[in-house]
């Protein structure tokens, strides 16, 4: 495979006090991030100065368990943080190039919905919108939306494909033109360029069409975050960009090849989806002092809180009974996240560790990708996986915030940019314009141009 060049991609990955589980302990974290407007208008300005190509939002329906002192030592999670598009919204006022990526769940919202609110962020941020598509995998928040239990995994992903598709039609509801605006005439809008959905599926029925124009980037660009099979598959068909978790060079490899190898089927070109793998760096000018900032954060993880996390990313299923210097025993398969708890299971088998020494390796990143040292060792390990085409660059999960992200800016991208992989200056104004993501055309006129163009004469054969 030839020599890989250019720039690679990098998001900023907001959890209020930082993504380590004992983050919001540290005595430099602000305990009230997830409501702190000004925390978050910091964070993102920094993020945009610095050139990132995107913020990234994660986001829950509902609380993470029933057992309310697990609860109360995690309320930072999912438990007291702002709704990401109301967020997002009020953070593009305050900044003016960054992409601003929000999750929204297709298991527990209606398709109108989203793309109405996606679809005003994007005006609103004149071009920098991103939905990350998520189907869910908590039983609680399933109980906030009428339901006792969660959709079965197959089901929600078949329901997620659905919701996509509608999502799409609806922000084609209007071509680019539509919109007169003529005074004179008085005529608002060309009804040619109106197109009305009437979607009629197995979960859903939407009439449309939008009631919002088509938006500056075409339509927001779509995010998808599974990494199972119907995850992946989800990704080929609909996704613009992937955040996904590997934890070797080699599973990012295969991973990378696998999802790009899937596009072509569905008429779409390797650049038309970008693949972000989580990353969660401790960095330093020393490895020793990088070592001394992890160990602080790792020596505040409460075992409560450990056990309750690595039986959740292992599928869901209560380890309190089962002894925390003993090995994780064989578990059934999840309807939670199936790719979340094989990454998790394969570690613990592959690394030999007690289900204690599992919270220990996974309460920073969660699954995700753990990098400890100087710029220098880190700005390797992240060219590595890029010029071996597992990723096309990374969602930065800080640590500590603001602190982990300014170690970020101040120390690792300076070496990135040394080595030529990362902008010292916007080149667009638009996050597809970031990522290098084609503005997709209006189906109708797509329709129009393949209608225009001459036909080939045929010619007959002879024997």
């Amino acid at each position: 495979m030839a020599q890989r060049n250019g720039f690679l991609s990098l998001g900023a990955f907001l959890y209020p006090s930082g993504h380590h589980i004992a983050a919001w302990r540290h005595p430099d974290a602000k305990a009230d991030a997830g409501i702190d407007f000004k925390h978050y208008v910091a964070l993102a300005q920094a993020a945009e100065a610095a050139k990132f190509d995107l913020i990234f939002l994660a986001d829950g329906v509902g609380t993470r368990g029933d057992d309310v002192e697990f609860l109360s030592r995690t309320a930072h999670s999912y438990q007291a943080q702002f709704e990401p598009i109301t967020l997002l919204s009020a953070l593009a006022a305050v900044t003016d190039r960054i992409g601003l990526v929000g999750t929204a769940s297709t298991s527990f919202n209606e398709p109108y919905h989203v793309a109405r609110k996606f679809a005003s962020l994007d005006h609103i941020s004149g071009g920098r919108a991103g939905w990350n598509l998520v189907t869910s995998s908590n039983e609680h928040e399933a109980r906030n939306f009428n339901r006792d239990h969660h959709f079965a995994h197959a089901q929600r992903y078949e329901r997620a494909a659905e919701f996509a598709d509608v999502v799409t039609g609806l922000w084609n509801s209007w071509e680019d033109d539509a919109f007169l605006r003529d005074k004179a005439s008085g005529r608002y809008y060309d009804p040619a360029r109106r197109h009305v959905l009437r979607h009629k599926g197995k979960h859903f029925s939407v009439q449309g069409p939008l009631n919002v124009s088509r938006t500056p980037q075409g339509h927001p660009v779509v995010v998808q975050a599974g990494s199972s099979e119907a995850g992946k598959e989800l990704a080929a068909r609909t996704g613009e960009a992937v955040f996904t978790a590997q934890q070797t060079v080699e599973d990012a490899v295969a991973f990378y090849a696998d999802v790009k190898g899937r596009l072509a089927r569905y008429g779409r070109d390797a650049d038309d989806l970008k693949i972000l793998p989580g990353v969660f760096p401790v960095v330093a000018q020393s490895e020793g002092e990088a070592r001394e900032k992890f160990e602080q954060l790792q020596a505040l993880i409460d075992p409560v809180v450990g056990l309750a996390l690595v039986s959740g990313l292992s599928g869901g299923f209560d380890l309190s009974g089962y002894p925390l210097d003993g090995p994780i025993p064989e578990l059934p398969e999840t309807n939670a996240s199936k790719s979340r708890q094989r990454l998790v299971i394969d570690l613990a088998r592959r690394e030999n560790l007690t289900i204690r020494q599992l919270y220990q390796r996974v309460a920073g990143a969660r699954g995700h990708w753990q990098l400890v040292g100087t710029p220098v060792q880190i700005a390797d390990q992240l060219e590595e996986r890029f010029r071996k085409y597992g990723a096309d660059g990374y969602n930065v999960m800080s640590p500590l915030l603001p602190g982990g992200l300014t170690d970020f800016i101040e120390l690792v991208l300076p070496e990135l940019r040394r080595r030529g992989l990362f902008r010292t200056e916007y080149s667009g104004s638009t996050l597809r314009e970031h990522l290098g993501l084609k503005r997709p055309a209006h189906p109708a006129r797509s329709a129009d141009t393949a209608a225009a163009k001459p036909v080939a004469p045929t010619i007959a054969a002879t024997a």
